[in-house]
């Protein structure tokens, strides 16, 4: 055998390699998106953070870089919480013993903690520059948009952490859904429910949902190299979806404190908290996950938690201290190598298909 056995992502996105470099807001850009994509993966550019302009010249740089190439735009379909002034101060409250001690002005409003969910501007946008692939978290934009998107021309692809989140991707026009496991960093994909005790590790979750779906699946979480691949295609996944080992590429835009986490933290030491959005995400425990567990009840609504961390942020990054910032990170950290982006995408593919080729 020369081939994947499984050619539906490759021929669905036009790619070469049955790798999906994951969205990482904050921590993956362009340099990254480039590197995948001219190694035959999908590079993805996570738009949450950016503003529309930046989306463009994000575009035009990957464009210039890899022409014929294609890319993934990634978008948050979160609903935006109506203010709740009482959970807003109940969290800051929660927080005051930080602000006292670190010497914050533990009076002054808290700045505001903002995604951008995909909208009719967001849509207007993915029209004008007609991405390849679009991808969503947290569910679907609303139908119209929906639509909108699949007119320009652009495959759609979206998380699901259940099988029933799976079916409802489906159902609702997705060309592909990647199936997150528990092991997976960043934010989890949920959206059917809020409850974290549904949610399924990568090695369950896959099968069920190639078993529930007629769509190609792609595995992701706790997958960083050849052999994750090649478990994924065992299980029914068509290819993977990759995060944290890419965090150790030279591409990543990561802090020195959170390279240094991800240098030093065991593969046991991460943890789902909502402590810094309002969503469960995995990170690295660090001071603040420790003090009040890495999951509170308190925590206002995504994405507004982070607003009264941010003067604490400020301050301890300052220092070169992460005590206050989020260090995403998923259980296969201890993975990690030291390599290009492009160099990973290609080693992780080859060894797969090498071993297939036996």
């Amino acid at each position: 055998m020369s081939q994947w056995p499984d050619r539906r992502i490759l021929d669905l996105l036009g790619i070469e390699r049955p790798i999906l470099q994951a969205p990482m807001a904050g921590a993956s850009g362009t340099a990254m998106a480039i590197a995948v994509s001219q190694a035959g993966g999908l590079g993805a550019l996570p738009c949450a953070m950016l503003t529309h302009q930046q989306v463009r010249e994000h575009i035009a740089a990957f464009r210039a870089a890899s022409p014929g190439r294609a890319l993934n735009l990634n978008f948050f379909c979160h609903q935006v919480p109506a203010c709740d002034a009482d959970a807003l101060t109940a969290w800051k409250q929660t927080l005051e013993p930080y602000y006292r001690a670190l010497g914050a002005d533990f009076e002054a409003p808290a700045p505001a903690s903002n995604r951008a969910p995909f909208d009719e501007q967001s849509c207007q946008l993915v029209e004008e520059l007609r991405p390849e692939v679009v991808s969503f978290h947290f569910g679907l934009p609303q139908a119209d948009l929906l639509r909108r998107v699949k007119a320009s021309g652009a495959r759609v692809l979206s998380s699901a952490t259940t099988v029933e989140e799976a079916r409802w991707l489906q159902d609702r026009g997705c060309d592909a859904i990647i199936a997150m496991g528990y092991e997976a960093g960043g934010h989890r994909g949920m959206f059917l429910s809020e409850d974290i005790t549904t949610q399924i590790g990568t090695l369950a979750l896959v099968p069920q949902v190639a078993d529930a779906v007629d769509v190609p699946v792609i595995a992701a979480g706790g997958i960083a190299d050849h052999r994750g691949l090649l478990a994924a295609l065992a299980l029914g996944a068509s290819a993977v979806q990759i995060g944290t080992a890419y965090l150790f590429c030279p591409e990543a835009n990561v802090s020195s404190f959170h390279r240094q986490a991800l240098d030093s933290a065991p593969a046991s030491d991460t943890a789902l908290t909502n402590l810094f959005t309002g969503r469960p995400a995995r990170g690295i425990n660090n001071r603040l996950m420790r003090d009040l567990g890495p999951m509170s009840a308190q925590a206002p609504r995504f994405p507004l938690a982070g607003g009264a961390l941010m003067p604490l942020r400020a301050i301890t990054e300052a220092q070169g201290d992460s005590d206050f910032s989020n260090l995403w990170a998923g259980q296969a950290l201890r993975l990690g190598r030291y390599m290009s982006a492009a160099d990973l995408t290609r080693d992780i593919a080859d060894k797969a298909l090498a071993r297939l080729s036996r």
